[in-house]
């Protein structure tokens, strides 16, 4: 039998179990060190969708309150906060091991005409060809190749780091994503795929600034927000810009924008992370 690739792993732990109309049940899946929270940001996403009749996610409002950990199971609580004639809202808590590690809120919304605009996208070598990014990171973990491999998110790096991981450079970083594979017919699970990648990396953008080593330094995700400007679908490269204005207090702001090839923009993102110098992870 063929061993399932990444995406595939994914796309298994984005199926929920439903236990109740409004509980299910995910498994986050093997592995070592703390759970990725892209991975419980995505499942919540997928539980709280699978409530809502009408209209596609436009929205995420989420905190990371523990860390989850692998090989257990989680439960998605999904309070149903707002049925109206356009706007729909969502809330989902997670728990693991009897305890909250993971909240949410969300906002669907059906199509609607109004006015468009955007920034420009920014103009950057094509993906094709690009080096895969943990490859290139000034802070490369031991195991990076296995990571790129086991990742199922193809991520190529516009902008490598600095050969030193220690010397400054701007907290602004450029990447093309694409999904390691065809994604099924499910708007839910492509606006699940584009949560769970959008928190890859985000907190690395700060790193750059500070020349902060991973080994050196504890750091964690706070909270994370997106905006859905148009249908979540993925089938192509699409371009992930980070960048951090400020930082103050062993807390840093990071804001992103995800770009189709043809220039939409797609998604917004904003993330507040924690570092802490010398310190055990929080």
């Amino acid at each position: 039998m063929t061993e399932p690739g990444p995406l595939d792993k994914l796309l298994h732990r984005l199926t929920l179990e439903q236990l109740d109309a409004d509980l299910f049940l995910g498994h986050p899946g093997n592995g070592r060190g703390r759970l990725f929270g892209g991975m419980v940001a995505a499942q919540s996403v997928v539980a709280a969708s699978r409530t809502v009749a009408e209209g596609e996610i436009h929205s995420l409002h989420a905190y990371f309150l523990r860390p989850g950990r692998h090989g257990v199971p989680i439960q998605f609580v999904v309070h149903r906060i707002r049925d109206g004639r356009t706007y729909t809202t969502r809330r989902v808590v997670a728990h693991q091991g009897g305890e909250a590690i993971f909240c949410l809120e969300a906002s669907y919304t059906k199509p609607e005409e109004g006015i468009s605009h955007q920034d420009p996208m920014p103009e950057v070598p094509p993906p094709d060809g690009l080096p895969p990014w943990d490859l290139v990171r000034a802070d490369r973990r031991e195991n990076a190749e296995k990571l790129v491999e086991d990742f199922p998110i193809d991520i190529r790096a516009c902008d490598p780091d600095s050969a030193s991981s220690t010397e400054p450079q701007p907290a602004f970083r450029q990447v093309w994503m694409k999904p390691k594979g065809v994604l099924p017919e499910d708007p839910v699970i492509h606006a699940a795929v584009y949560v769970y990648a959008s928190d890859r990396g985000m907190l690395s953008t700060v790193s750059r600034m500070h020349g902060i080593q991973r080994s050196r330094t504890a750091s964690a995700s706070l909270d994370h927000s997106m905006w859905f400007h148009r249908p979540p679908r993925w089938d192509d490269w699409v371009l992930y810009t980070t960048s951090s204005h400020a930082a103050h207090n062993a807390r840093a702001l990071i804001f992103g924008t995800m770009y189709r090839r043809s220039g939409e923009l797609l998604i917004s993102t904003a993330q507040e992370g924690l570092f802490r110098s010398g310190l055990p992870n929080p």
